[in-house]
């Protein structure tokens, strides 16, 4: 004994199935569910107090390429260090690899204002 699917059910359903298919495209399309990326300037603050301490600041910010930032930073009272901020990563002028950190500076952040030469 077998059951006849009709025709208008399996329309139906096919018809539903299209409907929350499209709806499903129509969410991912547009970034539902995905978090949305972090402020350049908000990264670079808890980049630099991830590796610098939660006393150190941000004291001048500017847009690079794309979605670096660079700066100076420092802790209250003391002095300021450059500092590169990528969304994987962050550089300071300090760091041991100055030549790195001067190319990266130079190549997203061509405008950037640099401390003058004694």
């Amino acid at each position: 004994m077998q059951r006849r699917i009709r025709t208008d059910r399996l329309i139906a359903v096919l018809g539903a199935a299209v409907v929350v298919l499209g709806l499903v495209v129509l969410w991912r399309v547009t970034g539902g569910g995905q978090p949305r990326p972090e402020a350049a300037g908000a990264r670079a603050e808890r980049q630099i107090h991830a590796e610098r301490g939660a006393a150190w600041e941000v004291r001048f910010l500017q847009d690079g390429q794309g979605r670096v930032v660079c700066g100076y930073a420092g802790p209250p009272g003391g002095g300021a260090v450059a500092f590169v901020s990528r969304p994987q990563r962050i550089l300071f002028g300090d760091d041991p690899l100055p030549a790195e950190f001067a190319d990266t500076r130079d190549r997203f952040c061509p405008d950037f204002p640099k401390r003058p030469t004694r």
